[in-house]
């Protein structure tokens, strides 16, 4: 049995390594060469420990460093009390194969876990795939320790969590279970800024702050490099040509307004975020 512990990669945002740059063009700003960012990118791996098989519907208090960290010590809370993360599907690994028993942190054990977590986390908070983007909510994912597993667990946990600020969770409040198939749910739980994206100072907030000014209103794919590899600024750049007319469509005056364009960074592509965000004032 494997005696490393491992952090997975990412859906829906590793979740939270959040990169520090990303590219920003578009509307009657120029463009700089690079930005400051704080999202977190599509759904990510995370895996955190409990002192037994958690239960569906828990509710817990992280920090930043426990969100990110391969495995955490957790107890859970009653949801009416404050809590940034909210365990929505709760699981069981397979850990035989052909006759042997895989550890917990095997590639076979991580897949089982990355593929499951970002198909419950759809089916869990609801919304196309477009508004999940949109959102700031995201699913992380957890499992046994070492100790843990040679004592017989093989549990995994899917959190949902929102980021709210660099390296900070937001506080989630209310029903999640099909929020992003509401208005008001995606209006609450979108992605915004504090500036526009690509200027000093900008940073990814939920929309529902009072510093965010513009809002993530769509994404446009990027189209990958030899292998799968990351195309390099330039290309990642001309995908942004599409946000002009995503956002003419969405202007109350479609002859003059705003927009901008985030690209994805290299450490962002690696994450797994190959698609990049437009942007129009709130």
């Amino acid at each position: 049995m494997l005696r490393t512990r491992l952090p997975g990669t990412a859906l829906v945002a590793a979740l939270l390594a959040m990169p520090a740059l990303a590219g920003c063009t578009g509307g009657d700003d120029p463009a700089p060469s690079a930005a400051e960012t704080s999202e977190s990118p599509s759904p990510t791996v995370h895996r955190a420990t409990a002192p037994s098989r958690p239960d569906d519907g828990a509710c817990y208090r992280l920090t930043y460093d426990d969100a990110v960290a391969p495995s955490v010590e957790a107890e859970p809370l009653p949801c009416r009390q404050q809590h940034n993360a909210q365990t929505f599907h709760v699981g069981s690994l397979d850990l035989a194969e052909a006759g042997h028993l895989l550890a917990v942190d095997s590639d076979r054990a991580r897949e089982q876990v990355s593929t499951t977590c970002p198909r419950r986390f759809a089916a869990f908070v609801g919304g196309s795939a477009e508004q999940r983007r949109l959102s700031m909510l995201t699913a992380s994912w957890f499992s046994p320790t070492l100790e843990q597993s040679d004592a017989g667990q093989a549990w995994f946990r899917c959190d949902v969590i929102a980021t709210s600020a660099p390296q900070r969770l937001a506080r989630l409040e209310g029903r999640l279970k099909g929020v992003l198939d509401s208005e008001g749910g995606r209006d609450r739980w979108g992605r915004c800024a504090t500036a526009k994206p690509g200027t000093k100072g900008a940073r990814h907030v939920v929309c529902s702050q009072k510093a965010a000014t513009w809002q993530a209103v769509a994404t446009v794919d990027v189209r990958p490099g030899k292998k799968g590899a990351y195309p390099g600024v330039k290309a990642a750049r001309v995908a942004g040509d599409a946000c002009e007319d995503r956002a003419r469509n969405l202007a109350d005056d479609p002859l003059t307004f705003r927009w901008g364009y985030e690209w994805p960074t290299r450490e962002q592509w690696r994450a797994g975020r190959h698609y990049g965000f437009c942007w129009m004032p709130k």
